[in-house]
């Protein structure tokens, strides 16, 4: 409990959850969360244009604690499947306990205009509940982004959350925060696989993050990760087979401690 009220009294950019565009996925967690040009079920959580190069069903579960808070886990699945033209895709994640909890509900579409863009969109169904009978809120938001392919080796994606700015509650004037967010990555070779991001959320200081992957054998995959503001390190393993993908990872940080992840992923052959 003394974490808990550390967390909140004096690192406010940590308290943020379900309402905040918060990234899911053991790939993208190991990798500092520098997950704008990545393409996978959880694209529809990072960047929603992803969705769009995915050419088989994939759906996925995850969980995640907060600096080992029980009252700070995160649980949710995606599930994404593609159409003619690019990917459909249903999100929810939870968080929280009896007392505060808060929901994220997706619907997302990632179209392919070619072999080289894809784009993307998403509407959010955001849910906010305070127990001993004080209520709940709830509001509609949307987010957006691009991914482009400029070469064999460099991707480019952009991604913009709640731009309309949708308001939660008129107490405080609380909104759902507005984050743009910029970012490449660069194949040095079938092993190494490279990512850079920068996002700033209107109301703070710009965050800076990068990732590695490399790529051990055909099963396994080692990704390591740093971020800025705040100032982490990141670092996870993957477990592929056949269309299983099992990903953990944890971020650290100096003050408030460790953020485990786990993911499962399940990649369905085609029709």
């Amino acid at each position: 409990m003394k974490k808990l009220l550390l967390l909140f009294l004096f690192f406010p950019t940590f308290s943020f959850a379900g309402n905040d565009n918060i990234h899911f996925g053991g790939r993208s967690a190991g990798m500092g969360h520098a997950s704008i040009t990545l393409s996978d079920v959880w694209s529809s959580h990072h960047n929603q244009a992803g969705l769009g190069w995915l050419t088989r069903a994939e759906a996925g579960v995850f969980a995640q604690n907060r600096f080992l808070v029980r009252e700070m886990n995160y649980m949710g699945f995606a599930y994404a499947q593609p159409v003619k033209s690019g990917a459909f895709a249903l999100s929810f994640t939870n968080f929280g306990y009896s007392q505060y909890g808060e929901s994220k509900l997706g619907l997302g579409y990632g179209l392919k205009f070619s072999d080289r863009i894809t784009g993307g969109i998403q509407i959010n169904y955001h849910n906010t509940r305070i127990g001993n009978n004080y209520g709940s809120a709830s509001v509609l938001s949307a987010e957006m982004g691009m991914q482009a392919k400029i070469t064999s080796n460099l991707e480019l994606g952009m991604h913009l959350f709640n731009p309309t700015q949708a308001k939660l509650n008129d107490f405080n004037d609380e909104r759902i925060p507005t984050i743009m967010r910029l970012g490449m990555a660069y194949t040095f070779s079938n092993k190494v696989f490279v990512t850079l991001e920068a996002e700033k959320d209107i109301d703070f200081p710009a965050n800076f993050k990068a990732g590695i992957e490399y790529k051990a054998n055909n099963k396994i995959y080692l990704r390591g990760g740093i971020g800025a503001a705040p100032t982490a390190a990141t670092f996870g393993v993957g477990v592929y087979h056949k269309g299983l993908k099992l990903d953990l990872a944890s971020s650290y940080h100096q003050v408030l401690g460790f953020i485990p992840e786990v993911s499962l992923t399940y990649v369905f052959e085609k029709n």
